[in-house]
């Protein structure tokens, strides 16, 4: 019994195994290192960690064929070899993210003034502030969507009139603007000094679609960097 428990056992030496059950191995070794590594892999680099007498390149070739089809593929890189996924399916992991921005105190009071005061043109909120304000300001404001130009004033150089969108609304959970804080809850929210002048009263909001009387529709031309409405719509409210 002992010796027909020896002819028994598995052979271990290398040169026994069979052929494809060597070349199985070699092909998981290579997907475990290019698998592992953040980098890609040269192939000097992937034979130092296989078996001697390996043929990298046509090892990686192979895998390469066997991947073909599969979501993820082994494709060369300056010289070196990485999976990557394919390239028909890359819009699958592509993520769109928000970056937030903090609004500056100039661009609070700016956001501020033209709730309470819209429509009103760059030179009145100038005027309020009693500062002179940089035009990144309206940018960065209009490219939230929290405000849109209106129109043109009726007066000398035809400024641009700005007021606020839906978008302002929805952000600070607003049904309309007569929602907004009028002085007496300014007050209790401590966000006005006690000592205000007297007859100090905070202007009654309105973001009427409509163009006042001092105002006229916006031109097609004004564009100020692609953020005025299209002119599709731009005719629609004429």
């Amino acid at each position: 019994m002992a010796v027909l428990a020896e002819w028994r056992i598995t052979p271990t030496d290398e040169d026994d195994v069979p052929a494809t059950q060597a070349r199985a191995e070699e092909l998981r070794l290579l997907e475990a290192l290019l698998f592992a590594s953040a980098d890609p892999l040269g192939e000097a680099v992937l034979s130092e960690r296989l078996p001697d007498g390996v043929d990298v390149r046509a090892a990686l070739e192979q895998l390469r064929a066997e991947y073909a089809p599969r979501g993820v593929n082994l494709v060369r890189v300056a010289g070196k070899w990485a999976f990557r996924t394919a390239t028909d399916l890359n819009w699958l992991l592509s993520k769109e993210t928000v970056a937030p921005r903090k609004l500056s105190r100039a661009g609070i009071e700016t956001l501020a003034i033209i709730a309470y005061h819209q429509p009103v043109t760059r030179a009145e909120i100038e005027d309020i502030r009693g500062v002179t304000m940089s035009k990144g300001t309206l940018d960065v404001l209009l490219e939230t969507g929290w405000i849109r130009m209106r129109g043109r004033r009726k007066a000398p150089g035809r400024p641009i009139t700005y007021g606020t969108t839906e978008t302002f609304l929805a952000h600070f959970s607003l049904d309309t603007l007569g929602d907004m804080p009028g002085i007496e809850e300014l007050k209790g929210a401590g966000l006005l000094d006690g000592r205000i002048p007297t007859g100090f009263a905070v202007p009654i909001p309105s973001d009427d679609a409509v163009l006042r009387d001092d105002e006229e529709p916006l031109d097609a031309g004004d564009l100020d960097f692609g953020l005025a409405p299209p002119v599709s719509r731009l005719k629609s409210e004429e």
